[in-house]
């Protein structure tokens, strides 16, 4: 099993679970124990758990979010798919704003190169495109959540209010056909609904995996979206929903 997968599943069984010992989490990944010990050491410094000797307890709450340093490697080819995807529905010279999260950081990468004017909603995001070289780079201001770094507060929803764009690109933690698009965090999901305000067109990113998923803070319901671009895992029963909601759903 690959590293990243690991410590993912790793993390998934400590937080069912509440707490694991390192020979139950070796038995469960078939991973050495001295290797499960570098493992729960390395989560440790993520924020994600808490060492004690022989095992691990869980820090996140079960509708909390695992930390950007872990998402940001999972599933990654498939957030580039996606993003790739997302950005060639945008075309050169559009004004977008490009909400924070890891697939939505891809979004930015795939527009480095692209004549158009971008405001990231994340410092990670804005120092992907920092050297882009016929983009535009608009930087709101705010508040940069721990770790996230995505941008949040009266400042930034000031910003987004002063502005009018062609697309927002927005990222979720759940997306359902009755339950709309959601974020784990109250502030965050402020931000998306001021993005969302503030554009003429709405594409929302998300893997597969977060359908049929509701977050804590309500962002907006699913027919405000325009466009959904996911991968091959969305559920049909959901992309059937979406159709008939009126939104196109593009799956790659």
């Amino acid at each position: 099993m690959a590293g990243t997968d690991r410590l993912r599943q790793i993390t998934e069984a400590v937080r069912q679970a509440g707490r694991l010992g390192v020979a139950e989490l070796a038995e469960l990944t078939g991973a050495s124990e001295m290797t499960i010990r570098r493992d729960l050491e390395a989560l440790a410094a993520q924020g994600v758990l808490e060492r004690y000797r022989g095992g691990a307890r869980s820090l996140l709450l079960r509708g909390e979010e695992p930390p950007f340093a872990m998402r940001v490697h999972d599933g990654l080819e498939t957030k580039r798919r996606i993003a790739t995807e997302a950005a060639r529905l945008i075309a050169d010279g559009e004004s977008v704003v490009v909400d924070s999260g890891t697939t939505c950081l891809e979004v930015a990468h795939a527009l480095k190169d692209r004549r158009m004017t971008v405001m990231p909603l994340s410092l990670h995001a804005a120092n992907a495109l920092t050297d882009a070289p016929q983009l535009t780079l608009l930087v709101p201001g705010g508040r940069p959540r721990q770790g996230e770094l995505a941008l949040t507060g009266p400042l930034t929803l000031a910003s987004l209010a002063a502005l009018r764009f062609d697309t927002a690109v927005i990222g979720c933690c759940g997306l359902d056909a009755v339950n709309g698009l959601t974020a784990y965090d109250l502030d965050d999901a402020a931000v998306k609904r001021a993005a969302i305000a503030s554009a003429r067109r709405v594409i929302a990113v998300t893997e597969g995996s977060k359908f049929s998923h509701t977050a804590l803070a309500f962002v907006t319901p699913a027919s405000a979206l325009h466009s959904v671009v996911t991968d091959e895992h969305a559920p049909e029963d959901q992309i059937e929903a979406l159709s008939a909601a009126g939104v196109t759903v593009r799956q790659v």
